[in-house]
């Protein structure tokens, strides 16, 4: 549960986002965008952003919530080639579609995309099945924009989720096949078997609690799955 409101999001995301630091999930993620110029979409706190600067890559890192912003500068004071950009992917304006484009991205990253869930909810929506909608229409609007940007080479998209994880192989397909229907459905880009990859996540108390009351969970794995798509030549 990522929060219902703006404070409970950031206060949850500073707990989960340092211990995904900590664990090196960071920058894992970051060794596998394929590009040096990235347009982050979704910063939050900065994390994610902070893995790219060490990487030495050229980032525009773009968030809704003013708050996440304030978060992520301050987290990225003094980096070089880090800039800021406050805009809904939603609803684009002019002015922010010309800075995107002056940027000159190659890469787009878009990863662990989330929201307060009173900002994405429709009344009588389930908290699981909005966060679920706001992935998969985000996702889309990014690969539109990535075909928008004629630099732009590759998309990169990061999500949680939780798989066999002796199934994991079986899983990549999965994942090719989910993207290739929605994503990137129409859309000029291509994704290859290995450009989609899993990376187990501790657990905790919650899953380890799950697995003893359903034994059919038992193989259950936390992970992040990573899925890379370039452009057609």
């Amino acid at each position: 549960m990522s929060g219902l409101q703006v404070e409970d999001f950031i206060r949850y995301w500073e707990a989960e986002g340092a211990a995904y630091a900590r664990q090196g999930d960071y920058a894992w993620m970051a060794g596998l965008v394929p590009g040096g110029r990235v347009l982050e979409i979704g910063c939050g706190l900065g994390f994610g952003t902070r893995a790219l600067a060490d990487r030495g890559l050229q980032v525009l890192a773009l968030d809704m919530l003013a708050p996440c912003l304030e978060a992520a500068r301050e987290r990225l004071a003094g980096a070089a080639g880090v800039s800021f950009l406050a805009a809904d992917l939603e609803h684009l304006e002019a002015q922010s579609r010309q800075a995107l484009a002056d940027f000159r991205p190659d890469v787009l990253v878009c990863w662990l995309m989330g929201a307060p869930q009173d900002s994405i909810r429709t009344p009588g929506q389930e908290a699981q099945a909005a966060v679920a909608a706001f992935r998969e229409r985000i996702h889309r609007q990014v690969a539109e924009l990535a075909v928008s940007l004629p630099e732009v080479q590759a998309v990169h998209i990061v999500d949680r989720t939780a798989i066999p994880w002796q199934a994991k192989d079986l899983g990549r397909d999965t994942l090719v096949r989910y993207h290739q229907l929605t994503t990137f459905a129409g859309l000029p880009f291509t994704i290859g078997r290995q450009d989609a990859l899993y990376r187990k996540l501790a657990g905790g108390a919650d899953l380890d609690a799950l697995r003893r009351s359903h034994p059919a969970l038992k193989s259950v794995a936390p992970v992040l799955a990573s899925l890379v798509a370039r452009r057609k030549s």
